[in-house]
């Protein structure tokens, strides 16, 4: 059975809930409303409704459907998309398989247009206020249409219900920068979503290798392989590996997936406090021992020394 990461998260389903969560961002105070992963059992329907806030739909594992102004798109794991303040949606789960969600609902206000004055420079100046400010007006204008998770928020809200479970020193920031974060790498990941609709569609190798490089880069959290990769895109598995290694520096599809995971580890250990063993199973990997074996081969060091030599360095 495929290990799904988001499964400790029923344990308890309203922990992030539970908090008076408000972040205050820039010029904008953020509200968080709900903040939860729920299941769709197979042919589940929610129809149209609206919602008087933002609301982020993440799918992690499952597939279905979803309406947005009048058009149907197809759901699987790894995708998501945006809902705004009245906007209509219908959703529904296919027929004969679970889908998975993680929402977050947040009512964002900004505090200028209540008459409220941006406090001093820091605020009106500096690059996190200009960069909240950025983000809030691209969540207004964001196309109604799923998209790829390409910057991996989905795992921020697996880290906000451990810092909310374990309870730590700092465990309350933690979960705001989550919020923070996820708002962030939804807006980048439409931005890329974009970006690729202006990419001239007759080189089919290059359309076929993104598309393959999305999943990958979407799914390295679980048991995926090479023939999972072809069956999405409806070529054999000879086919995609022949792409890989003409349009990725001739790297095989265990290579690039490895090479994934371990980025994925690499940012968690400069900039998490989770163990070596979460780290892990967050990345894909079997276990903590599996990871210290691929990790000292390939950077000649172990994770724990990895994570100390780039805090000194950060310190220095």
């Amino acid at each position: 059975m495929i290990n799904f990461p988001y499964e400790v998260m029923r344990e308890r389903q309203d922990a992030l809930e539970r908090l008076e969560l408000r972040v205050r961002w820039g010029q904008y105070d953020i509200h968080v409303l709900r903040f939860h992963l729920t299941q769709f059992p197979p042919g589940r329907v929610v129809g149209f409704h609206k919602h008087a806030e933002y609301e982020f739909h993440f799918i992690p594992q499952g597939k279905g459907k979803v309406i947005l102004a009048d058009q149907e798109y197809a759901l699987r794991a790894g995708m998501f998309y945006l809902t705004g303040p009245e906007v209509m949606h219908y959703q529904e789960a296919d027929a004969h398989e679970a889908m998975d969600e993680l929402c977050l609902h947040v009512d964002i206000i900004d505090r200028t247009e209540n008459g409220d004055e941006a406090s001093g420079d820091s605020d009106r100046d500096d690059w996190e206020a200009a960069e909240a400010r950025d983000c809030m007006e691209k969540l207004r204008t964001l196309p109604q249409f799923p998209t790829m998770d390409l910057h991996q928020a989905m795992p921020r809200f697996l880290e906000a219900y451990e810092a909310c479970s374990d309870n730590f020193v700092g465990s309350y920031t933690t979960i705001k920068q989550a919020v923070v974060q996820i708002l962030l790498r939804a807006v980048r990941a439409y931005d890329t979503a974009n970006e690729q609709k202006l990419l001239p569609t007759r080189d089919m190798k290059a359309y076929r290798y993104r598309l393959a490089m999305e999943y990958i880069h979407a799914n390295y959290d679980g048991l995926i392989t090479l023939e999972d990769v072809a069956d999405k895109l409806n070529l054999s598995s000879r086919h995609i590996q022949r792409l890989f290694k003409e349009l990725h520096g001739g790297q095989t599809f265990s290579r690039i997936l490895e090479d994934i995971r371990l980025g994925v580890v690499c940012r968690e250990l400069k900039n998490s406090e989770q163990s070596i063993e979460k780290i892990a199973k967050v990345a894909g990997f079997a276990g903590g021992n599996y990871l210290h074996a691929v990790f000292r081969k390939k950077f000649g060091v172990t994770p724990s020394e990895y994570r100390r030599n780039a805090r000194r360095q950060l310190s220095n």
